[in-house]
């Protein structure tokens, strides 16, 4: 019986962190506007796609918790579907705010790049190992968090013309023992046989998705 090199999660975590390096968290969006006519337009395509996305995570935590219900993983895919699950009704309150109507959240974009995060969650959740789909979930709450506190910091601080519910969701740090839980998860798959190089491929997939995904916001009509 053959057995792996130690393989160390946080490792992997700070590759993906290290290719990050000179991407402005949540850029081009914090360098759109924050006056005249249009500066709402941009935050609407962002609630837009993240309303979309939480369907879609919410089947892929579901199949993770079948694919891989002990623990420490079920934790993880129990605790992050709880939290797609509870953001959406307040998800709904900021699109409100922003005069956005059911059929604004409903829509299919037009734009691809919106799509790139649905696409990616959905192949990891039923065909990546755990320590993939953890170390997925870790770099999706570092890229994600970073982005949208600082769209939510640079409106407020520049007393932009944004909705409170808006700059109060998105304003949002991040849960540190949430990401600790991530890396233990995919530290467990690692130590389980988990091939490293496929959870550092599809974490880099979750990293440009949501930079796309923060281009396609900037961008234009979804």
């Amino acid at each position: 019986m053959t057995t792996r090199n130690h393989v160390d999660a946080q490792a992997l975590a700070d590759d993906v962190r290290q290719r990050l390096t000179g991407e402005a968290p949540g850029s081009p969006l914090t360098r759109a506007p924050v006056t005249g006519p249009g500066v709402l337009e941009p935050l609407r395509r962002l609630v837009a796609i993240e309303y979309r996305a939480h369907a879609v995570e919410l089947v892929a935590y579901g199949t993770l918790l079948a694919r891989f219900p002990h623990r420490p993983a079920a934790e993880l895919w129990v605790t992050l579907a709880r939290i797609v699950h509870e953001a959406t009704p307040k998800l709904r309150d900021v699109a409100r705010a922003l005069g956005m109507a059911e059929t604004d959240l409903a829509g299919r974009p037009a734009n691809s790049s919106a799509y790139s995060f649905h696409g990616s969650m959905s192949w990891i959740a039923t065909s990546g190992s755990q320590a993939a789909a953890a170390l997925a979930a870790h770099t999706d709450m570092q890229v994600y968090y970073s982005g949208a506190t600082a769209v939510a910091r640079r409106l407020r601080e520049t007393g932009a013309p944004v909705p409170r519910e808006f700059l109060d969701y998105y304003d949002d740090p991040g849960d540190d023992a949430l990401e600790e839980l991530a890396l233990s998860v995919a530290q467990d798959g690692l130590d389980r046989g988990d091939d490293p190089q496929q959870a550092l491929f599809h974490a880099h997939r979750i990293a440009d998705a949501l930079l796309d995904v923060w281009k396609a916001t900037a961008a234009g009509p979804i």
